[in-house]
């Protein structure tokens, strides 16, 4: 797995139903840089663990699963610093959930072009479109407009509406 530009960071626990959307999403992205897939599962009880398998012996190169038999978070471990920090691999890490997805196949590029192109960013974030399973709607977490700088102030106060998590590239230094 040695190569790798972007190591694209997965969590997931009882994602079954979404899953499959997750995984396909990170290999859809086309890139001219490596890339590998880390996925923890957190001792899932439903099939995620069993979809994950799957992929992972499809796609040996990409994909490092790391699947727990006992559910690490309830048990107070740190699952980024114990189990993730230690497989980031390149200069870049991405995130996505496991009950999210990317559907823009050029995301990882544009990102690391963006932050090839401005060295003194340590993370870059995109507009997120979010779909409500319930009423089948859509809807952009932000509205369109110009691309703007997000301070650490920003961050700090609005907590999980600064940007969202599966829009996050950042330098590997910040984990």
């Amino acid at each position: 797995m040695s190569g790798a530009l972007v190591t694209v960071v997965c969590i997931a626990y009882n994602h079954e139903k979404y899953i499959r959307n997750a995984l396909d999403g990170f290999l859809s992205q086309k890139t001219d840089f490596q890339y590998k897939i880390v996925i923890h599962d957190d001792a899932s009880t439903d099939n995620t663990q069993a979809i994950i398998r799957e992929y992972a012996e499809k796609y040996p190169e990409l994909f490092v699963p790391i699947l727990q038999e006992e559910n690490q978070y309830q048990a107070g471990i740190g699952i980024m610093r114990n189990y993730i920090q230690p497989l980031l691999e390149g200069e870049y890490f991405a995130l996505c959930e496991g009950d999210d997805y990317w559907c823009a196949p050029d995301k990882l590029q544009e990102q690391v072009d963006f932050m090839k192109n401005h060295e003194d960013y340590v993370a870059c974030v995109h507009n997120t479109l979010r779909y409500n399973c319930r009423d089948n709607k859509s809807t952009l977490m932000y509205k369109k407009g110009r691309s703007r700088d997000i301070t650490l102030e920003d961050v700090i106060w609005r907590g999980g509406s600064a940007f969202h998590t599966s829009s996050l590239l950042a330098k590997k230094e910040l984990f």
